[in-house]
């Protein structure tokens, strides 16, 4: 074991604990609901009161921003249909019968909030309001949203619109891993086309590395916050959910997460050792390192009787710290 240890390290080789790291949140924290994830895994970092269902007024718009722009022509022409004129609430001020595209209707509404934004584009994409939320239902699901229900694009007042800090931040976690969407969110300002907006989400001047995402306010929602911030590689997103003081709860989750955990990839160039065999994985990954752990290291030699149901792998790496396995991963000769 000693040997392989000193073989690791000679080979710049880094490791990182595996899927789910939970750790109290502040004693200051205000919100109803929070959570932080690390974003290309998905590893919760902190939580709290994640799975209860709450309105989360117009963070909703992520959900119909990203199925825009995955199904939709940015650069297609449209004319504003009279029901997505004069919708309550925040607004990019459309009239009947004008002509802009979808990327500027996308735009107003990740920037500047639009109701009226969000409906054009439903309208847009599945002919109405509710063919779209039919959508946005479906599209959850499938991002393992399971708590979460739409009645409209934009996030207006329902009973049964609510969602949950955790399903919401699945969404966007899903979200931020398109590039499109993450440059929306991270433009400061806009000129388009039809339109230009400036984003309203103070986030990313407030704090270091913010990338995204979203604002929103409704009364019955209160103040919510779902927003991105990349350091040293590592991404994390972090959703709280009616909280009056949500910019500097945010920060305040950022700067626990990123002094408690780093992101590490294990790849192609690191190189491990199997019964004098030297072997890799076959497919690059990201884990999670909580900074404090002791991690320990063990290549398994898959025997000769196993190797054709294991798909040609040679070994299995494994990773544990105190509190028992995190990670495996199975090994190729080279």
């Amino acid at each position: 074991m000693r040997k392989l240890c000193l073989l690791f390290c000679a080979l710049s080789v880094c490791f990182t604990v595996y899927i789910s790291i939970q750790s109290p949140l502040s004693a200051s924290a205000s919100a109803a609901a929070e959570i932080a994830m690390e974003l290309t895994t998905g590893t919760t970092l902190s939580e709290r009161n994640a799975d209860a269902r709450l309105p989360m007024a117009s963070t909703t718009k992520i959900m119909t921003a990203i199925i825009i722009i995955e199904d939709c022509n940015l650069d297609e022409e449209l004319t504003v249909d009279d029901k997505a004129v004069g919708i309550e609430g925040s607004s990019i001020y459309l009239k009947k019968d004008e002509q802009i595209d979808v990327r500027d209707l996308l735009y107003g509404l990740m920037l500047r909030s639009g109701n009226d934004s969000a409906t054009a584009l439903a309208i847009h994409h599945s002919g109405s309001v509710e063919k779209f939320v039919e959508v946005m239902n479906s599209r959850a699901k499938t991002m393992g949203a399971e708590n979460t229900s739409f009645t409209n694009p934009s996030g207006l007042p329902d009973e049964n619109h609510y969602t949950t800090a955790r399903d919401l931040c699945k969404i966007a976690c899903y979200a931020m891993n398109n590039e499109i969407f993450k440059e929306v969110v991270g433009t400061k300002n806009y000129s388009g086309k039809f339109r230009s907006f400036f984003n309203k989400n103070k986030m990313l001047s407030m704090c270091d590395g913010a990338n995204g995402v979203k604002t929103g306010y409704t009364l019955k929602a209160g103040r919510c916050l779902v927003s991105s911030c990349e350091r040293e590689g590592m991404d994390v997103v972090s959703v709280v959910l009616n909280c009056p003081e949500m910019y500097e709860r945010s920060c305040e989750i950022f700067e626990e997460c990123f002094s408690k955990y780093s992101l590490v990839k294990i790849d192609e160039n690191n190189i491990f050792m199997s019964d004098r065999v030297l072997c890799k994985v076959k497919k690059s990954r990201n884990f999670v390192a909580n900074k404090g752990n002791l991690l320990d290291f063990r290549v398994k030699l898959i025997d000769n009787d196993k190797k054709q149901k294991s798909g040609g792998a040679v070994a299995i790496l494994e990773i544990s710290d105190q509190n028992g396995l995190l990670f495996e991963e199975k090994l190729y000769s080279i």
